[in-house]
């Protein structure tokens, strides 16, 4: 689709009718409909190949130039001269949209261009990582087309999102995710969704029909659902922090999404970043893209002003797939921490210098008392990880309660694990895990040897010698 935008003011009342006279000013053109899933694809990194419908005409051509400028592969667009292409002009004055007018056409293509469409599908789907389905109910996205288009991805073993339209969700079926809003979910069950309870059931009952792994339902201001087919369940506040215009929203929502999922993160990181990436765009104009940079942003802002580097694992978990999708090393190391001494500190300078991220998980007291004896942590964890967040290599740091770090490095999955130098390559816990997917450990030497157990031991010994000197 080719979005279009006239702007102008509103001074007066036509004295034809009882209607506001705009006076034009401007006008701009940006990309709509699936073009601005690919767009924001584009933003966030990705190569995208564009496959779709315009027709011959001035728009078509228009929207086309457009796609190109961003940087879209266009060639598997078919020109249909029989068909206009989509067009949505809105009307704005004042900051407000006035009137939109659509000139569209909703019948479905014809044999020929659906032909056309599957043959580029058939020859492009090894290629990539993934399909986006992006359905606004124009004729394009058939029940035969649908089909085809899922079963040669899963030939391929390539996911399939959908954004879905309409009463009849099981030409999706067998796609990995749909992401129906309440209307939608409502109208393809028949069923109501006005609380959290209805809204399962409903999407229970899709599941049913159409057989996919996962359900997002966005929920406006109520935020979003995830649904597994296995009956996980997460509801996520929406990050919006002022409404502007929830124009292009949608497929914001599922740009991001398909962004974190085809680079092989996991679905509640990828819900939970979408998210983050929907209230980024409501607070913009139009169907405007939201990039990486973005939402790193906004992360850090909204980091910066809470906790700061003390984070979650479902916070590192969504940093980590930013900082991939920048190009950025990731780099995890843990411990006690237990009194910093100066290995500590030439530790984190020499683990920093591997990668662009650096995160350190520090045990929590319980952990440490099991591991060092009952008259350990001398420092809580919370002071602990203040004292390592404080030092300048330092990005994140965690808080576990696991006696290994297993289980974040599985979460994470750094692409470096770092230790010090007092350890062996097998004696190091997570190395198993990450050298299986292609990540390293590194082990980092220290130019002088250093223990918190030792410290603790010569500050007793000095202590206990001075109580028993005499005065």
């Amino acid at each position: 689709m080719l979005d279009e935008y006239l702007y102008g003011a509103v001074d007066r009342i036509s004295p034809e009718a009882p209607v506001q006279v705009v006076s034009w000013r401007d006008q701009k053109s940006g990309l709509g409909g699936a073009a601005n899933v690919a767009n924001n694809l584009v933003r966030a990194g990705c190569r995208v190949f564009l496959a779709g419908v315009v027709g011959s005409d001035p728009a078509g051509e228009e929207l086309l130039k457009n796609a190109s400028s961003a940087g879209i592969d266009t060639a598997d667009v078919i020109t249909d001269p029989k068909r206009p292409t989509t067009l949505k002009t809105r009307v704005i004055a004042h900051g407000q949209q006035v009137i939109r007018i659509d000139r569209e056409a909703r019948d479905q293509i014809a044999a020929d261009t659906k032909g056309a469409l599957l043959e580029h599908l058939r020859r492009r789907i090894h290629m990539v990582d993934g399909v986006i389905m992006s359905d606004y109910a124009k004729g394009v996205l058939t029940a035969e087309l649908c089909t085809t288009t899922i079963d040669a991805a899963q030939k391929e073993c390539k996911r399939v999102l959908v954004d879905p339209k309409g009463h009849d969700f099981t030409k999706y079926s067998g796609a990995f995710l749909l992401t129906p809003n309440k209307a939608e979910l409502s109208q393809a069950t028949q069923l109501p969704v006005r609380n959290n309870e209805e809204i399962r059931r409903a999407a229970l009952a899709l599941f049913a029909r159409t057989g996919c792994e996962a359900i997002l339902v966005t929920r406006s201001e109520e935020g979003m659902s995830l649904y597994g087919k296995e009956g996980a369940e997460t509801h996520i506040q929406t990050e919006a922090r002022g409404v502007f215009d929830i124009t292009g929203a949608g497929d914001t929502v599922i740009s991001m999404l398909a962004r974190v999922l085809f680079a092989d993160h996991d679905l509640e990181t990828a819900a939970r970043l979408a998210n983050i990436a929907a209230g980024i765009k409501v607070g913009k104009f139009g169907a405007a893209p939201v990039s990486i940079e973005e939402i790193s942003t906004w992360i850090h802002e909204h980091e910066n002003a809470g906790r700061q580097k003390l984070v979650e694992l479902s916070q590192a978990k969504q940093l980590v797939s930013l900082a991939r999708s920048q190009s950025r090393k990731v780099v995890f190391t843990n411990g006690c921490f237990d009194l910093l001494h100066a290995g500590h500190v030439q530790l984190l300078q020499k683990a920093k210098a591997l990668g662009q991220l650096l995160i350190v998980a520090i045990n929590d007291d319980a952990c440490v008392r099991q591991l060092k004896g009952s008259g350990r942590p001398v420092i809580p964890a919370r002071d602990r990880a203040k004292i390592i967040a404080a030092l300048e290599p330092v990005d994140y740091v965690m808080i576990f309660s696991e006696l290994t770090p297993v289980r974040l490095i599985k979460e994470l999955m750094p692409d470096i694990l770092v230790k010090g130098g007092n350890y062996r390559l097998e004696e190091v816990v997570g190395r198993e895990e990450v050298e299986k997917y292609g990540g390293r450990v590194v082990l980092i030497p220290t130019t002088e040897a250093h223990s918190s157990s030792q410290m603790i031991k010569e500050i007793v010994a000095r202590y206990q010698f001075s109580s028993e000197s005499p005065d």
